[in-house]
């Protein structure tokens, strides 16, 4: 043992000394360079020594380091907010969302402008958005799992009458509101219609990743009404994101034959995800979970959705929109669900989607609403997305025999726009269509809508449980 402990200090000691040796030899040929090298540069480096703050600073505008700062200021802000949103009995997507705002220029930028340009500067913010889409895609993969569609198509017909009814309303009413504002704020060379349908599907949307948590906080799951919601923002989330492909497709395109290729396109897409690839991926994956080949089949799902979210971009109809189709191909096995589920929830909604919510606050400019006439406008938006959503299903589910107290549940629901609409806002501007007025507008209705969902259920309840009561009085 002891003479095995003797190799230890012989073996280092003589490399050490080989090294030693090199570098003894190696600094005549720095004395050689020195000679070579003018004063300036000698001078030059050594006070580049003595300027170690300004070293820092350049190292933290670095590309990499800026973004890692970003991040972590975006993800605290994120988790503050939201835990105050729990507290005050909303979402946490409230409070990420007004986190966004806040570090944007409505808040932070306002504050404290020179420390809002040095940690988003406008040139960082490709790496935000390009980070904010990759997190979306996982999420919408995940929705897309979680989307019963045998659940869709089996339940009711009273289901599919609400969930249209929540679309066709506040669609109409929306191209109505475009119809008034476009002349003022529509930003040039776009074209009515592609204004119009973008404000339409704006007031349409439904946050059913958003309504689904809401449902199940209230334990309402289990319960009729619980259940007639899920379905109905699960047929408005299919609906709703076909209509939108479409609408991105005409928008793209530009002319009519550019639009009608694109759709073929798109058709014969879905045909192979849904008839093709679907069918393959549930004789396949189960096959390798039999074979305990998890990671396999992990690294399938991934495939599958980064390839759909690719041939969805190259059609023209969105990434997004490919992500969730992916989602929706996944068996529905319930192992095959928690196992993808846990690979990307946690990356996505914990750390990307901050991500895309301040994003989309750094793009939001409340300043832009200083005259009092443009939040008369923002009035006007309010009152046709809460009326065209609200009233649109509380009406179609009372035709539908539901009685009036759950009728409104209902529409305060699917009334819920949160993450969804952001989605559909950001895509907008993106392409150009939407103005920063109208964004700004619209982001806050999206906060406003998503907000007021838990007060008026708790009125509902309330104004139930009083009914009750008088009724066992009388």
């Amino acid at each position: 043992m002891n003479k095995r402990m003797l190799w230890y200090p012989l073996i280092i000691g003589f490399f050490g000394f080989l090294i030693w040796l090199i570098i003894r030899q190696g600094s005549h040929l720095q004395q050689h360079n020195i000679h070579q090298v003018s004063p300036s540069v000698i001078t030059t480096a050594a006070s580049s020594a003595e300027n170690v703050k300004s070293a820092l600073i350049h190292n933290i505008q670095n590309p990499l380091a800026l973004l890692l700062l970003q991040i972590i200021v975006i993800l605290l802000v994120a988790r503050l907010f939201g835990k105050l949103a729990n507290a005050i009995g909303q979402p946490s997507v409230v409070g990420e969302i007004v986190a966004g705002i806040c570090l944007g220029p409505s808040l932070f930028g306002w504050l404290w402008g020179s420390g809002s340009a040095f940690l988003f500067p406008a040139d960082s913010f490709k790496n935000l958005q390009f980070l904010s889409q990759i997190g979306l895609a996982f999420f919408m993969f995940v929705v897309g799992m979680e989307l019963d569609t045998h659940k869709v198509k089996n339940k009711a017909h009273d289901a599919v009458m609400i969930s249209h009814a929540s679309i066709v309303v506040p669609f109409f009413l929306g191209v109505c509101l475009a119809y008034y504002m476009y002349q003022q704020f529509a930003p040039a060379n776009v074209s009515f219609l592609s204004f119009a349908l973008f404000m339409g599907i704006a007031m349409s949307i439904t946050a059913f990743p958003v309504l689904a948590r809401i449902v199940q906080e209230r334990k309402l799951s289990g319960t009729p009404l619980g259940m007639l919601a899920i379905t109905c923002a699960a047929a408005d989330d299919v609906t709703a994101w076909c209509i939108l492909a479409v609408v991105i497709t005409i928008v793209k395109a530009g002319t009519l034959w550019t639009a009608a290729l694109t759709l073929v396109l798109a058709l014969i897409f879905l045909g192979l995800m849904l008839y093709i690839i679907k069918p393959w991926l549930s004789k396949r994956i189960p096959k390798m979970m039999e074979a305990g080949n998890s990671k396999s089949v992990a690294a399938l799902g991934f495939m599958v959705l980064l390839f759909s979210a690719w041939l969805a971009e190259i059609i023209g109809i969105h990434a997004l929109f490919g992500a969730f189709l992916a989602g929706v191909i996944m068996p529905a096995d319930v192992s095959v669900q928690k196992l993808l589920t846990d690979k990307l929830e946690d990356v996505s909604v914990l750390l990307l989607l901050p991500i895309f919510f301040v994003f989309t606050g750094l793009r939001t400019q409340i300043g832009l609403l200083g005259q009092g006439h443009l939040w008369a406008v923002f009035g006007l938006i309010m009152l046709v997305a809460v009326g065209g959503k609200l009233g649109g299903s509380a009406f179609t589910a009372r035709l539908m025999g539901q009685s009036w107290m759950d009728s409104l549940a209902i529409g305060a629901l699917m009334n819920t726009r949160g993450l969804m609409e952001l989605v559909v806002l950001n895509i907008g501007y993106d392409l150009g269509i939407l103005s920063p007025e109208i964004f700004a507008m619209m982001v806050l209705m999206a906060l406003g809508t998503t907000f007021m969902t838990g007060p008026l259920l708790d009125l509902v309840k309330k104004t139930e449980e009083s009914r009750l009561q008088a009724s066992q009085i009388g």
